[in-house]
């Protein structure tokens, strides 16, 4: 007998109704503040000054404080989810599967108010370790600024599945946080300090092309251990989970209440109707399908064993990553990941890079880079190649 056919199967065929279709083009109530930047960075662990710290922007190229380009995800209304979650699926339950990134030059900065156009791409159902039959789900969204220009575009993968299958295999089976000797946190913090260094060292200068070589290897980064008030410290850091902080007058109350999310999971997160009179009921901090992050109990119910990490988090931990390196006079092109594991409660993520090739490709001179993100016991969190585009002069 199979080992997948005492599962619930997973029946997806709604999806097809949405593949292709434009959904309503929407943004931010309001333009990109300063604030919003450095809540960001905050929340997203990356201790760039250029991006916080108004003395030092003011000797950069850009003589101001700018977004990372990991930011951009912070202008969307779901942080790229949407698109990628659109249809029902019964009895089911949503994780990150990954990020593709395309980025076209423009710099996110104070004032700039993004248009987010997003549109389902494509699924496919498949048999998964993990919960049996389980649908992997794509969608893209454009990102526009105020000038017309084109930003970036995200194509997120979602990964839904039923949640009594996810029970029943109980693929995470460690409920409890690791304990940390003083002597491992000192460990950690003298990486953390490492990676400080290396982008203070670079400073306001160039990483040229020809100073880069194939088999070279970025400087590690580490994050964490990881916690219920950091995973609420990065969602916090994405306007749209402030009240009011999204406009969503385009959705009908019961566009995502129909998505099929198991055990009441959905509650009223993002409800345009709900969030008028009783906010504190959409945000998804505390009721909704985004509680499991933050919420042990609820995470339990969808198969997981504790608090744990946002999918949309792990890609701006990848790109900022790459760009910590690259430099300000860098910049990163396209990112394509692959997240594997979620980041838990008690755990610290670690990065790695190593450079594959070296190419100049007419004016431009290119980097690729090949990322690994990993857990204290070398569990592969998430795998992205890179490519990043570095002055030659």
């Amino acid at each position: 007998m199979s080992d997948f056919e005492d599962f619930i199967p997973l029946d997806a065929s709604d999806l097809d109704n949405y593949l292709g279709q434009p959904l309503p083009v929407h943004q931010l109530r309001e333009p990109v503040a300063v604030n919003d930047i450095r809540r960001w960075v905050q929340g997203m662990h990356y201790p760039n000054p250029l991006h916080f710290d108004p003395d030092y922007a003011a000797e950069s190229r850009w003589g101001t404080i700018v977004a990372p380009q990991s930011f951009v995800a912070s202008t969307e209304i779901a942080h790229g989810v949407w698109p990628a979650n659109i249809g029902k699926i019964a009895n089911s339950a949503l994780l990150f599967g990954g990020d593709e990134w395309w980025f076209f030059g423009p710099q996110i900065a104070p004032g700039e108010h993004i248009k987010c156009y997003p549109m389902p791409f494509d699924y496919k159902v498949t048999n998964t370790g993990f919960a049996g039959p389980t649908c992997f789900q794509r969608g893209d969204t454009t990102y526009i600024n105020t000038r017309g220009e084109r930003v970036a575009i995200q194509r997120s993968t979602t990964i839904r599945y039923n949640v009594e299958n996810a029970r029943k295999k109980d693929a995470f089976a460690s409920p409890d946080d690791p304990e940390w000797s003083d002597t491992e946190l000192a460990e950690l913090d003298a990486k953390k300090l490492t990676f400080i260094q290396s982008i203070r060292e670079l400073g306001h200068g160039k990483r040229l092309f020809d100073t880069v070589k194939v088999g070279d290897t970025l400087v590690t980064n580490v994050l964490g251990p990881h916690s219920l008030p950091s995973f609420t410290t990065e969602w916090r850091a994405f306007p749209f989970t402030t009240w009011y902080g999204a406009r969503r007058d385009f959705w009908s109350a019961d566009q995502f209440a129909d998505a099929g999310y198991a055990d009441d999971f959905q509650g009223h997160e993002g409800d345009p109707v709900m969030e008028r009179f009783n906010p504190e009921l959409t945000d998804g901090a505390y009721y909704g399908p985004s509680r499991g992050h933050l919420q042990p109990k609820w995470a339990r119910k969808i198969g997981m064993p504790r608090g744990y990490g946002y999918g949309a988090s792990m890609g701006a931990w990848i790109i900022d990553y790459l760009a910590a390196w690259a430099g300000e006079w860098g910049f990163v092109t396209h990112v394509n990941a692959q997240y594997r594991n979620p980041a838990f409660t008690g755990d610290a993520t670690f990065l790695d890079g190593t450079v594959t090739a070296v190419n100049r490709q007419g004016d431009k001179s290119i980097v690729s880079i090949d990322v690994v993100m990993t857990t204290q016991t070398d569990q592969v969190m998430a795998k992205a190649t890179a490519k990043v585009e570095l002055p030659l002069a």
